[in-house]
């Protein structure tokens, strides 16, 4: 594959050294003036609407343009943030994860430890999917099953075992696993439901769910959705007729098409959009703390010798990096360095250390391992992050400061990223790459990247190689702690450890932005980064 973006970086000037640290403001104000132009819970719990469909200020449409790809209602493998609203209006799992990040029941009645290592889950009886079919317990099983047969799986990455499932009866059924796992009721909340017989393990392109909205139409080559309001749902019904879901990939044109109206609802905005939208009447700007994660994660399935097998080397890396000026000048102060291994707006959150921009001491500390003329490859997916790409070349000119030489590689959305991420299309160093989080456990990034096992690695299912036994125990552990004190000191160990490895050159946490339009109301945006449509009004 040929490289889309592709510069190096080296200690002396040069076209081909990438943005300078003095250059950030400026070429930041340029494309900011060009933007502008251009345990148990509740068996009572379950969806609540804001009202019917037919009251005050319900109907309407609803035009939503993400800036990634929806290439399917089902998220085995697709789990970015923006996509999360738009597959749970169409299908549901068990419970999901409220406003305080805490798990809610949706499809099941009951969702209850009843054994150390077993719950015990009823489904409601008045749940269906849109054709008024039932949903049984075989459609949990085979999609939890399923879960786990698809290559790369995200989200059974985030499980440290697959629960056994046992039928009850035809409403109830029992997950038990080898060793506690308290947090259950949480990670079920991302398998979403689908009837058996057309269910398969690997991502759906079609299909039907028990959500408040159905598809009428859909283009997964172009991600473009047609959503109408589901009659037959079994709660209540959405308040919105019809979601129109598209995708641009230029930033420009997704902010012509609200500031036009061609638009209501625009995400993964960066900073310089955003600052211009807010000065648009018509417009209204969400900003909220998130929970995902981004980092520039070291490839530990380099061979013995290799400089970045040294977590020295790797600290003296991230002393290279001038987050500061990254922040303010192209990221607009709306993202936050992480202080720790995950997002501090997460349940069972460490502040394990920072990050300090001193190129004197990357210099020193490279030296002292004998490390010279280090040649890095740097990855990422193409739109993994807001301003990715002005961000990796001004880490160019940063690395080229202290003797390093930067070579980038942005693969295209569609493109083979997890062929990359897995070792399998060729080499790299360096993964920029977003973690999103939709349970709001600390947990669950740290069994999902930090967990990783010699059993995982041997099919490439470890979070880029990471593999440290002690980790991954420690991590184990605190997942079947049932006492909340032991549980988080457990974690508080992890967390540490984890750190002093040094497994990013960098991480940082980006708030929530969103745009929409004033006439779209109760759009009630979540820690993690997704709303539910149902309760979604457009007025006028």
């Amino acid at each position: 594959m040929s490289d889309k973006v592709g510069m190096s970086g080296a200690t002396g000037a040069g076209p081909g050294r990438g943005i300078s640290r003095r250059a950030l403001l400026q070429f930041a104000g340029l494309v900011g003036a060009g933007t502008v132009v251009g345990s148990a819970l509740s068996a009572c719990a379950g969806p609540q609407g804001a009202g019917g469909a037919t009251g005050s200020g319900g109907g309407g449409k609803l035009s939503i343009v993400l800036n990634r790809n929806l290439v399917s209602l089902d998220n085995k493998l697709n789990q970015y943030d923006a996509a999360v609203t738009v597959q749970r209006a169409v299908r549901q799992a068990l419970t999901r994860i409220g406003q305080n990040l805490k798990p809610e029941l949706v499809l099941a009645q009951s969702f209850e430890l009843t054994a150390p290592t077993t719950w015990t889950v009823k489904l409601r009886d008045d749940i269906h999917y849109s054709d008024k079919s039932p949903v049984t317990v075989e459609d949990v099983e085979t999609a939890l099953k399923y879960y786990f047969q698809v290559k790369a799986s995200f989200v059974a990455a985030q499980f440290p075992e697959q629960p056994v499932f046992a039928k009850i009866d035809d409403r109830t059924f029992t997950l038990t696993t080898s060793k506690p796992l308290v947090t259950l009721d949480s990670l079920m909340s991302n398998i979403l439901i689908t009837p058996a017989k057309a269910n398969k393990p690997e991502e759906l392109r079609e299909g039907i769910g028990t959500g408040p909205f159905k598809v009428a139409s859909a283009d997964s080559g172009t991600g473009t959705y047609r959503l109408v309001r589901n009659e037959n749902y079994w709660g209540e019904k959405a308040l919105l007729d019809e979601v129109n879901i598209s995708y641009q990939e230029e930033e420009g044109g997704r902010v012509i098409a609200i500031t036009s109206g061609q638009a209501d609802v625009i995400d993964t905005i960066t900073p310089e959009s955003a600052a211009a939208l807010k000065k648009n009447n018509d417009i209204e700007l969400i900003q909220e703390p998130g929970t995902r994660l981004i980092h520039l994660f070291y490839n530990f399935r380099k061979p013995a010798g290799h400089p970045l097998t040294n977590p020295k080397v790797r600290e003296a890396l991230s002393h290279a990096v001038d987050h500061d000026s990254l922040i303010s000048s192209l990221m607009n102060g709306v993202v936050s360095s992480a202080e720790g291994v995950v997002p501090k707006t997460l349940a069972g959150f460490v502040r394990t250390g920072q990050y300090t921009f001193d190129p004197a001491k990357a210099k020193q500390m490279l030296a002292a391992e004998g490390v010279s003329k280090l040649d890095l490859t740097f990855i990422w997916e193409e739109s993994e992050f807001a301003g990715a790409a002005r961000v990796m070349e001004a880490l160019v000119s940063m690395l080229g400061d202290v003797g390093v030489t930067v070579k980038l590689k942005e693969i295209p959305k569609g493109g083979e990223i997890n062929a990359w991420r897995r070792g399998e299309s060729g080499d790299w160093d360096v993964l920029g790459n977003g973690y999103g989080n939709q349970t709001g456990l600390a947990i669950t990034n740290l069994q999902g990247q930090y967990g990783g096992t010699a059993e995982k690695e041997k099919t490439r299912d470890s979070y880029h190689g990471f593999v440290f036994p002690e980790i991954s125990g420690l991590i184990d552990q605190a997942g079947s702690e049932p006492d909340a004190a032991k549980r988080d000191a457990l974690l508080k160990q992890a967390q540490e450890k984890i750190w002093a490895l040094w497994p990013a050159m960098w991480a940082w946490t980006p708030d929530n932005v969103l745009a929409k339009r004033k006439r779209v109301t109760s759009l009630e945006l979540s820690p993690a980064n997704s709303y539910d449509l149902s309760k979604v009004r457009v007025s006028g």
